[in-house]
C-alpha cells in the first residue's frame, strides 16, 4: 500500500469514527459506499468487455443493426421464459 493510500485510509476511518455514534449518518455512509462500489464494479465490467476486440465488434455490429432497423423488439417478461 502506498503512503497516499495509507493517508486516505486514515482519513476514511477518521471520518467514520466521527460519525460512528450517529446511526442515521452511518446508514447514509454505508449507502454512499455501496453506491460507489456498485459504480466501480460497473466500470470494471465495462473495461473488461471493451478490452476484447471481438466484443467491441459485436457491440458495434449490434448498434449498426439497430440503426438500420434490424433489431427485434422483445417484451421484458419474455426474457425469462
Amino acid at each position: 500500500m502506498t503512503s497516499a493510500q495509507l493517508q486516505l485510509n486514515s482519513e476514511l476511518f477518521g471520518a467514520l469514527q466521527v460519525i460512528s455514534e450517529d446511526e442515521d449518518l452511518m446508514r447514509k455512509a454505508v449507502k454512499a459506499l455501496k453506491r460507489i462500489v456498485k459504480n466501480k464494479q460497473a466500470m470494471d465490467e465495462t473495461e473488461y468487455i471493451m478490452s476484447s476486440p471481438a466484443m467491441v465488434e459485436i457491440i458495434k455490429q449490434g448498434q449498426e443493426d439497430i440503426k438500420n432497423g434490424k433489431g427485434v423488439v422483445v417484451e421484458l417478461e419474455d426474457l425469462w421464459k
